[in-house]
């Protein structure tokens, strides 16, 4: 026999480990299970409640899902009610066995007890499915008119169920719904406004859905649904029935904390929220009922506040005027001052909700109309508790110094940008470091719009980095130097000074710091060598500065903000002491070694020879490194020292390491000269520009008018529209090496129909928008001439005539290691072209220039020459040459390409850097050339210089190979950039 449900909870409260508490719960299980296999009608509905009770403590109960129906089909009342229950709890509406319940449920809506029906009521409530709300909403709809308020008021509730699983039912109960909002019973009336309120929000979602999700014109739309129209009608009545609950006396049926039904009153708000938005008559109806609900509520309960938020969100929401917005923000503000964090949490949260809505209020509207002055309204009022605002941020809850925190952000403008700054960097040193680099982005977002002057800003962003200069992000520290080099002369030695302070001060720990310390006292340490002396104005100002006048003599007028000249030994020494540190990052030691080095040409004139030494001593200290990156950049940057000073570097063969010095000691002006252009101040950095250049390619690759040309899906058929920039999207792949000039133009041929040898592109500007088609086609070879053969006497079944002097034909073989060339034999007047024939014996075999034979696309995949000289390119004296061959004669796809730098001036070609593009279908691995350096070619105990490219054309013979280059080096002191496309490779070969 089971238990009794009383005796199964003493059994489980005794239990004195989990183990003890699952055996019993499995002993009863099994005989619960027992009762149910034996069909023991008399124990059904204590077996249920026991599995209710197994159900709350988290055991599974499945079992006992049959016998709920069979306890809702019971005539018995309690039976009934553990039946509904156990449903309620055991089953949801993914069920597939509560369809059996429909008929149930049917039957008991129609009882003539309410409780029954009532129990109905609140299973259809809570567990109705989309086809048992179509089949049974007719059965409620009859208890939204019943007299009997108890079964209404379950009505509703049940109604805005079905409602929700079947939105196109919406309009069918919108008049029933109207009808029922005149009902005396506060339950019933709270029930009504919640129906209501679910089916706008269920309309409006229906609506959208509809539409396909799109938040433009849907919008419109549920504007102008019916069921909105109708309950718009319907706001006199709810402002009314809101009105008569504030006048209403002390009714003990409804009242809580002294305030008459408050559940009521938050309802009818958050209806009229929804009926009021972008509904300027429906919010001038309720202006005058929010007002009085604003200004009569108690706040010293919590019923009260709940009232009064609600009160905001629907102020905020509607077209209020003016002056309720101030009030709004005004109640947010004395919700700041309450001692309970719930309520400082709400009210923050809801002040910056309410300042961002306003601020796109404020942008979306026109010149300033009615929403943006509203948005300046509200946020005019919200300034007036800033400082309350500001006093969150020491709580010592998290949570509300965080939501203060995102609130200041939102405060801040042209007018308190210094005083709310200074906050936020009081707050940073107090903050947990997980934050810091959070809080340093928005800094900088705030310094970069709201910024009175440049000093102030590079000022602030120098502090913040001696704050959270190691949990600041790289893009802070990217933004702090930009700054400092497009500022003037004098704001550039102010910043070198107080970086060199802040650095000298600092114990090593601050990261961004000393990077961008490091950088500026490399860039601009010459300013440092000279004294330095600043007035700050009497308001305003830096903020370190104008604190520290502050705090000594509050009255007094600011006095003058002075930096003494340092020696170069001090500077150098100051740098060193931060490499040497054993805390000192590898990235931060980079920096060094190029401070170091520009400080070598920075204080060549100022400095004496020892600390000029002492300069060049710390740079090679690092030849040895491990570190790779260390290692090359001592080895480097001691080259360009020594260029300076005119003395040649020896590389490892012994060549000097900067190129042809044919054997002297000393290096030539020109080789100085660019050692002191590397060296020499950062150009300054438009990053606007940048970012301009960026976003418009951007959109331009989200509307689709540039292709990549570099695309292996590129079809003949389409070719894309001509840019405004009168050049085709070619060109644009000078985006990709840097920018540069265009160009020159490519005249390439359909790989699927044979031009021509003689058809030309006319290169103009504007037609390398016609090449995109073509281009990575693979190039048709120029008809090649008729091979003539010996042959046996008849007519040319192909009707030609005397054919002209044929070009020598393609001998291909595999094994060989040149092309072999097979001279025809001379044509007789009517011979019969034999395609089977061979090559006379008597006539010699003479290899002959690969290059300038074009070969037939019939032969792709045959065998191939073992190298062909393909020109790249020829400008200001720089001539690229590719000798291609192929590496693997099993892999035709496989082609090593060796780049020769040629240099034809009188003048060696330094800073040699080339750059190569290929298609999507080709990969590429690149090596370093052979040097940087081009010598005179031809001259005596001169190397060429070469770089090896490695190319795999994984669409041979669809597909030619093509190539992208820029090139860039200086010459006699210029530096020369150049762009050209190299597409002469052998069609069906690369």
């Amino acid at each position: 026999m089971s238990l009794k449900l009383r005796d199964l909870i003493r059994q489980v409260r005794a239990c004195k480990t989990a183990a003890e508490e699952r055996a019993v719960i499995a002993k009863e299980s099994a005989m619960i299970r027992t009762a149910i296999r034996e069909e023991q009608e008399h124990y059904r509905h204590r077996n249920v409640a026991k599995l209710l009770f197994m159900h709350m403590l988290g055991y599974p109960t499945h079992f006992g899902q049959l016998e709920c129906m069979k306890l809702v089909a019971s005539p018995h009342f309690p039976e009934k009610r553990i039946g509904y229950l156990g449903m309620m709890l055991l089953l949801s509406e993914q069920q597939e066995v509560l369809m059996l319940a429909t008929n149930s449920l049917k039957n008991d809506l129609n009882s003539s007890n309410k409780f029954i029906a009532g129990l109905a009521l609140a299973t259809i409530g809570n567990l109705a499915t989309p086809d048992m709300s179509r089949d049974l909403a007719p059965e409620v709809d009859k208890h939204l008119s019943n007299s009997n308020p108890y079964l209404r008021k379950k009505a509703c509730l049940a109604m805005a169920r079905c409602l929700r699983k079947c939105p196109d039912m919406v309009e069918d109960f919108v008049e029933r719904v109207v009808g029922l909002l005149n009902d005396r019973s506060h339950g019933v009336l709270i029930t009504v406004v919640q129906l209501m309120t679910q089916v706008l929000v269920i309309d409006r979602e229906y609506i959208l859905e509809e539409g396909g999700g799109q938040y433009d014109g849907e919008e419109d739309a549920y504007y102008e649904s019916p069921t909105r129209t109708a309950f718009l009608k319907l706001v006199p009545s709810l402002v009314k029935l809101l009105r008569n609950l504030l006048s209403m006396g002390y009714s003990p049926d409804h009242d809580v904390g002294g305030i008459s039904d408050p559940f009521l009153q938050v309802q009818i708000l958050t209806l009229l929220r929804l009926l009021g938005a972008n509904d300027v008559k429906a919010s001038e109806e309720m202006n005058d009922v929010l007002a009085q609900v604003a200004t009569n509520t108690e706040t010293s309960k919590n019923a009260g506040n709940a009232i009064l938020y609600e009160c905001v969100q629907t102020i905020m929401a509607v077209e209020s005027d003016d002056g309720l917005r101030v009030l709004a923000v005004n109640i947010l503000g004395r919700f700041l001052l309450n001692q309970d964090n719930n309520i400082r949490y709400v009210a923050l949260n809801t002040l910056a909700k309410c300042i961002a809505d306003g601020a796109h209020a404020g942008r979306s509207g026109d010149g300033g109309g009615e929403n943006g002055e509203d948005a300046n309204t509200a946020a005019s009022a919200l300034q007036r508790h800033r400082t309350t605002v500001v006093d969150c941020l020491k709580d010592p809850d998290i949570s509300i110094r965080q939501r203060a925190l995102e609130l200041i952000y939102h405060l801040v403008n042209q007018e308190n940008v210094e005083a709310l700054t200074a906050e936020l960097l009081n707050y940073l040193v107090l903050c947990p470091r997980d934050h810091r680099g959070d809080i340093c982005s928005r800094v900088l977002k705030v310094v970069d719009k709201f910024s009175p002057e440049d000093r102030w800003r590079v000022d602030t962003l120098i502090t913040m980095l001696t704050i959270a200069g190691r949990e600041c992000e790289s893009s802070v520290q990217s933004a702090t130097t930009i700054y400092i080099s497009q500022s003037s002369e004098d704001l550039r030695a102010y910043a070198v000074h107080k970086l060199l302070k802040a650095i000298r001060d600092d114990d090593g720990s601050q990261q961004g710091l000393l990077n961008v310390g490091i950088w500026s006292i490399g860039e601009y340490g010459d300013l440092l060598l000279k004294p330095y002396s600043y007035n700050p104005p009497s308001s305003g100002g830096n903020l370190s500065e104008v604190a520290e006048l502050s705090a000594m003599a509050p009255e007094s007028a600011p006095v003058t903000v002075s930096f003494m000249a340092l020696e170069p030994t001090s500077v150098v020494e100051i740098v060193e002491e931060v490499m040497n540190r054993h805390t000192c990052p590898l990235e931060v030691k980079q920096r060094a070694l190029t401070c170091f080095t520009k400080l070598r040409e920075r204080f060549e004139n100022s400095a004496d020879a020892a600390t000029l030494e002492k300069i060049q001593n710390l740079v090679k200290k690092y030849e040895g490194s491990s570190s790779l990156e260390l290692q090359l950049r001592s080895c480097e940057y001691g080259a360009l020292i020594n260029a300076i000073k005119g003395v040649s570097v020896k590389g490892g063969d012994g060549d000097d390491i900067f190129g042809a010095n044919q054997g002297s000691e000393s290096v030539s002006e020109t080789v100085k000269t660019a050692a002191k252009e590397a060296l020499a101040r950062m150009p300054v950095v438009d990053i606007k520009l940048i970012q301009r250049k960026r976003a418009e390619r951007a959109d331009a690759l989200m509307e689709g008018d540039a292709m990549d040309p570099f695309d292996a899906g590129s079809s003949d058929d389409a070719a894309p529209a001509p840019s405004s920039s009168g050049g085709g999207d070619l060109l644009d792949l000078n985006d990709i090496f840097g920018g540069g000039g265009p160009a020159a133009p490519v005249a390439t041929q359909n790989g699927n129909a044979l031009k021509a040898p003689s058809a030309k592109i006319e290169a103009t500007p504007n037609n390398d928008v016609d090449l995109l088609a073509d281009i990575f086609s693979a190039p048709a070879a120029p008809a090649p001439a008729p091979v003539a053969t010996p042959a046996v006497g008849g007519f040319d079944i192909f009707g030609g005539g005397q054919p002209a002097a044929p070009a020598p034909a393609i001998q291909n073989n595999m094994f060989a290691t040149q092309p072999v060339a097979v001279n025809p034999a001379p044509s007789l007047g009517s011979s019969l072209v034999d395609p089977f024939a061979a090559p006379t014996p008597s006539q010699p075999l003479q290899p002959s220039a690969p290059a300038a034979i074009p070969s037939s696309p019939a032969a792709v995949g045959g065998p191939t020459p073992s190298s062909v000289t393909v020109q790249g390119f020829s400008h200001q004296g720089l001539t690229v040459e590719f000798e291609s061959s192929k590496p693997d004669t099993w892999n035709k796809q496989n082609s090593l390409l060796v780049a020769k730098f040629i240099n034809t001036t009188d003048a060696p070609l330094y800073g040699l850097h080339l750059q190569v593009a290929v298609p999507k279908y080709v990969t590429m691995e690149m090596k370093p050339p052979t040097s940087t350096t081009v010598p005179v070619t031809g001259g005596s105990s001169t190397k060429q210089v070469t770089q090896t490219i490695s190319v795999t054309n994984t669409m041979l013979g669809t597909k030619n190979l093509m190539l992208k280059l820029k090139a860039s080096f200086t010459s006699k002191g210029t530096k020369v950039e150049h762009l050209a496309t190299c597409s002469g490779f052998p069609a069906g070969q690369y």
